[in-house]
């Protein structure tokens, strides 16, 4: 029954966190649905779950909640999706250290610190589920991606090491592998380019003017885009399944990157992903 299962998810503001956190919730599970900003927090509640202020850029934050959580339910959690992240869009010789060191605090460290706080629960009460939201840009790399690729990639090593490490102790962790999905996820791109890139000074600027037309682009801005409806479904068998699995592939273009990896050799998947890269920054 989901009606005694509970799940603290990240980044519930739009997108794939609130139709994640929406769906369970419909479903009986009991959702703890988090996100940084107070009025998010506010509609969220207003929806008929409990929500929480959580910041992945900020330890005592992600103290506070997890705390509120575990005195709500008794110390126990049943699941935990890491779903909060954003992408900073860059050619690599233009990105800072700074602004590497914000998109891996965000996807990677501040995930990393959740989950730590929740894993001696989840071991204490025999069970649990842990599922990471990660990427078709976990799997392969697309120029002008950098920072999200490399904290996407650190993502799939820790979850594949940390599956392993909790083999036999009653907790299943699974990577979602989402490819394009209907999302805020361009809009907050586009502003994560504003702040930290300055495409005048450049050797890429010419490039950067596809770049900026993609992430402002009006509807989806790629071929085989899917609604989050899609990465619930994965999510539900990730939680429900006795056997959940280690990926689940979301849009057509994970399945077939996902393939094109073990298949093609590096040369080709190369030219694949720079003619893909040219395509979509026209």
């Amino acid at each position: 029954m989901t009606s005694s299962k509970s799940i603290l998810i990240t980044g519930c503001s739009s997108g794939i966190g609130r139709c994640v956190a929406q769906g369970l919730h419909a479903r009986g599970y009991r959702v703890f649905a988090t996100a940084r900003k107070a009025a998010d927090v506010t509609d969220l509640q207003s929806q008929g779950m409990e929500s929480l202020l959580l910041d992945l850029d900020d330890s005592a934050s992600i103290n506070a909640a997890v705390d509120e959580v575990l005195a709500r339910t008794g110390g126990t959690l049943y699941a935990l999706f890491n779903n909060a992240g954003y992408g900073q869009p860059g050619a690599v010789e233009d990105l800072r250290r700074d602004v590497i060191r914000a998109q891996f605090e965000t996807n990677l460290f501040g995930m990393l610190e959740l989950t730590n706080r929740i894993i001696p629960i989840m071991r204490a009460q025999g069970q649990g589920r842990i599922m990471q939201n990660s990427s078709l840009l976990g799997l392969v790399a697309l120029p002008y991606r950098g920072a999200y690729n490399a904290s996407k990639f650190a993502m799939e090593g820790l979850t594949d090491t940390l599956r392993l490490e909790l083999a036999g102790s009653g907790i299943h962790v699974s990577l979602i592998e989402p490819g394009p999905i209907k999302s805020r996820f361009r809009a907050n791109a586009h502003a994560a380019y504003r702040r930290n890139i300055t495409p005048e000074h450049s050797a890429h600027r010419t490039r950067y003017l596809g770049l900026e037309k993609r992430l402002t682009k009006i509807g989806p801005a790629a071929p085989f885009t899917l609604p989050p409806e899609a990465v619930l479904k994965k999510v539900i068998h990730a939680l429900e399944s006795p056997r959940p699995k280690m990926r689940y592939y979301v849009t057509m273009p994970s399945y077939f990157f996902a393939l094109m990896r073990r298949l093609l050799p590096g040369s080709v998947l190369d030219w694949v992903l720079q003619q893909v890269s040219k395509g979509e920054n026209r």
